[in-house]
């Protein structure tokens, strides 16, 4: 089992350059504690469920991209870089360089993107949600010809290349790693069996169980080996005394089943006991957040009573 750190708000990491120190301060620590990967998102506005819109939001690829000269081994990533955001072709040029900047420690996530909200705000086109995720599926193609190809040809119904560059190669090999991220079981699922090298999912052990089953079926159709793609999963961690946690996400209309989806709580060792149960689901890296109002002190904490013993 392997861990990562995802970083959704930057509302309390201070103001101007007092950013960059507070991201150092995690990331390294992380990366001491042997966490095996730090995750930003990728969207403009802040996201519901973790804060106003209005509330401070880097830019994903320009934030990685710092925290490459700040740290070493630690693995780098956007969870999830929203594909409509970006020409794909130009996504897998900066994607290259983040992982040459980095001596090799991109961990590309991508994803059809949600958010019209944010999108229009920007200017963005928001196509249909089949049309995304058909976008979805010709990008990682693109991508994957971007940094293999010596010159990257791509004649797709909604993307093109003609004898496109992309030099400097990335530096791992074959390519940095791909994760697509979504559970959707129909399209999404089936474009991780063709392409994907991870598959990041939501949920409790049960919907993620559920979900694996179904790439499993994928890979089956598509003739792809299972077993050589990565299952993570995302959420958020609380350490503490778990009926005070479930009283106080109860003051917020959350049921203990709600919660399962989207949490993992609880003790050290009822936190460990859940983990062991996500390993036997299928799932083999485990990323999540902190509360940012003691995000280093509870980085810390896992690092030492979980991550450690795993």
């Amino acid at each position: 089992m392997k861990f990562g750190i995802q970083h959704p708000s930057f509302t309390l990491d201070g103001d101007g350059p007092a950013i960059v120190d507070s991201l150092r301060k995690v990331t390294v620590k992380g990366e001491e504690l042997g966490y095996d990967s730090f995750w930003v998102m990728d969207h403009f506005h802040q996201i519901q469920n973790v804060g106003q819109p209005q509330e401070p939001m880097l830019e994903g690829w320009a934030t990685i991209s710092v925290l490459a000269g700040l740290t070493s081994k630690i693995k780098l990533g956007t969870m999830v870089t929203g594909n409509t955001y970006r020409h794909p072709s130009v996504l897998a040029k900066m994607g290259a360089t983040v992982d040459v900047l980095s001596k090799g420690r991109l961990f590309m996530g991508i994803g059809a993107a949600w958010n019209e909200e944010e999108a229009s705000a920007y200017g963005i086109p928001f196509p249909s949600t089949k049309e995304r995720l058909e976008r979805l599926d010709e990008a990682v193609q693109v991508i994957l010809r971007m940094w293999t190809e010596d010159k990257a040809s791509f004649d797709g119904k909604f993307y093109q290349l003609r004898e496109a560059y992309c030099n400097p190669k990335p530096i791992q090999r074959p390519h940095p790693p791909i994760l697509i991220g979504g559970g959707g079981e129909k399209r999404t699922l089936k474009t991780v069996a063709k392409y994907g090298d991870a598959s990041n999912l939501f949920g409790s052990v049960d919907t993620v169980k559920r979900k694996l089953g179904i790439l499993r079926e994928h890979c089956k159709e598509v003739g792809r080996d299972y077993d050589s793609i990565v299952k993570s999963k995302l959420g958020r961690i609380v350490i503490g005394d778990r009926q005070s946690i479930e009283k106080g996400f109860a003051q917020m209309g959350a049921t203990p089943e709600r919660m399962r989806e989207f949490l993992t709580y609880g003790t050290p060792e009822q936190i460990r006991q859940e983990v062991e149960s996500f390993r036997e689901a299928g799932i083999d890296y485990l990323i999540f957040s902190f509360d940012p109002r003691n995000e280093l002190e509870a980085v810390t904490n896992f690092g030492k009573d979980v991550v450690s013993t795993f």
